[in-house]
């Protein structure tokens, strides 16, 4: 099991050592213990805690069923938040593909690609499947997070432990192209039925963008104090 905490280091050296110890947080301590007393060691690939305020928890694959079916009954996590997915490649057409406003204020596109990084708890694919629970009186939440290999993009449907999760599987499924094994339903919400490619990949071209310029261009105005700011008229004093 990876445990990473938000005072983490790869490597400690002498002056890392001098410092404080992370603060504690006995309750996700706990989650995780629970989780992985559960379903496994093997099972838990990767953590990270932000000390008295969340939890992050990445499995397997294969445990993912298990995973939502667990924190429910044994942990109390019976709120279903939400679940999505997220494609961590960095876009293959740079930043002309963002808004226009992102142009102007981030600068051109860069020549070398950027790397892939994916989040808290880490990640080894380009997919990812991320859902939080909740407990209902107690408010603590984890998120969930799996890795999906490219070569096979499906994973357990979470309807059978928590209904809520059947529109959020639908949706990951219409936007990015992840099936959901067991989902009783797994059908377009938003697109038309003939409607080719899943518009929340990363290599999917937004061809809008290029073709008209993207809203909020003429909401962009020089920030006070970057010495961009309009001359004083002629007659005023600066």
């Amino acid at each position: 099991m990876i445990r990473l905490s938000s005072a983490d280091t790869a490597a400690p050296d002498a002056e890392a050592a001098a410092e404080p110890d992370a603060p504690k947080d006995d309750l996700r301590e706990g989650l995780i213990e629970a989780m992985t007393l559960e379903l496994g060691a093997e099972a838990i690939v990767g953590t990270h805690i932000r000390p008295d305020d969340d939890l992050w928890i990445r499995v397997t694959r294969d445990a993912w069923a298990a995973t939502g079916d667990i924190a429910k009954r044994k942990l109390g996590l019976t709120f279903f938040d939400f679940l999505s997915g997220i494609d961590w490649l960095p876009s293959p057409f740079g930043r002309d593909m963002d808004s226009q406003e992102d142009t102007i204020v981030h600068g051109k596109d860069a020549k070398e690609p950027l790397p892939m990084t994916q989040g808290y708890a880490g990640g080894d694919t380009r997919f990812q499947v991320f859902a939080r629970l909740v407990h209902p009186t107690r408010f603590h939440s984890i998120t969930f997070k799996v890795d999906l290999p490219d070569d096979d993009l499906s994973l357990d449907s979470w309807v059978p432990n928590f209904m809520g999760a059947n529109w959020h599987e639908r949706e990951a499924y219409e936007m990015f192209g992840f099936t959901f094994n067991g989902h009783p339903n797994l059908i377009k919400l938003y697109l038309p039925g003939a409607f080719e490619g899943h518009p929340l990949r990363k290599d999917f071209p937004l061809i809008a963008r290029r073709v008209k310029p993207w809203p909020g261009i003429v909401d962009v105005e020089p920030m006070p104090g970057t010495g961009e700011e309009d001359e004083p008229a002629e007659g005023e004093s600066a």
